[in-house]
């Protein structure tokens, strides 16, 4: 039997329903995506097999993560091919609803979560993450999963998500699965396929460098300004890499650190040309 695609809420609430009264006890696991899936959306969609009897993947393009001036229009789409790799990957539910079915014009309510959004992706792209938490509480209470899963390369999405849930009790728990990448290093994203030939080539570096951090981190280093200096000598052996931000946060609320101590995140934006890459390091000293 192959997945079942649905594209409205009381479609995929009865889904859920009717497996969970067919199969009592067992759980459901959620992974939320925007489509145009790659081996790391997949990834996801394996571990939610492997933990759950019932796996619902969404691939909705949420406007509201988005600003103005952003890639909204030109994101990758590719809906056949996604519903046949998420089949593949062991999804029984692809949720794929219109704009007009998760958001009613009348849409007035939005999911705010203070500190952990004020630096990194918060700061560069301001509303990006009252966007993503809002959709994801929505497809919370829509799916009603067990479990949520997650990569770590959008860790500070990942980390506001689990903060989310704890906090307005939503009963879903968030599992953070490791960042699956190509093999010269780079991050699997949807976003990949905006690089030209000679951006791709360059891309890596931004994965060199943040494993040049964490080395140096490693060696003693315990200073956030020098550990930027070793980063950002490493980038700019890309004559295309832009540097959007590179932080050293606390894991706990994603604040900048004086001193490298316990356990820390170190993230970066890179652009290369018009497209804008993630990644990070986690770091425990």
């Amino acid at each position: 039997m192959g997945v079942v695609v649905v594209e409205t809420k009381d479609a995929v609430r009865a889904a859920v329903r009717a497996y969970r009264d067919s199969a009592p006890g067992r759980e459901v696991g959620l992974v939320p995506t925007m489509g145009c899936l790659h081996e790391g959306h997949l990834s996801l969609v394996r571990r939610a097999r492997e933990r759950n009897g019932l796996v619902v993947v969404s691939i909705f393009v949420n406007p509201t993560q988005f600003a103005a001036d952003e890639d909204l229009d030109r994101y990758p789409r590719d809906l056949e091919r996604d519903l046949e790799v998420a089949g593949a990957a062991g999804a029984d539910v692809v949720f794929h609803p219109s704009t007009s079915e998760m958001y009613a014009q009348a849409h007035a309510t939005w999911v705010e979560v203070e500190r952990l959004t004020e630096h990194l992706c918060g700061s560069s792209r301001p509303g990006h993450f009252r966007g993503v938490a809002t959709v994801v509480a929505k497809l919370f209470g829509i799916v009603a999963p067990d479990t949520a899963y997650f990569g770590q390369k959008d860790a500070q999405q990942s980390l506001i998500v689990r903060r989310m849930s704890e906090d307005l009790d939503l009963g879903v728990k968030v599992e953070v699965c490791p960042t699956v990448r190509e093999p010269d290093g780079l991050a699997m994203s949807s976003r990949n396929a905006y690089l030209s030939v000679e951006e791709r080539r360059q891309a890596p570096i931004l994965r060199k460098a943040l494993l040049d951090v964490a080395a140096a981190i490693d060696q003693g280093e315990r200073d956030p300004r020098r550990v930027e200096t070793v980063f950002r000598g490493r980038l700019a052996e890309s004559a295309l890499a832009r540097l959007d931000y590179m932080e050293v946060v606390a894991t706990s609320d994603l604040a900048p650190v004086e001193r490298v101590a316990g356990e820390v995140l170190v993230a970066a934006a890179v652009w290369f040309g018009g497209t804008r890459l993630i990644d990070n390091v986690m770091v425990s000293v």
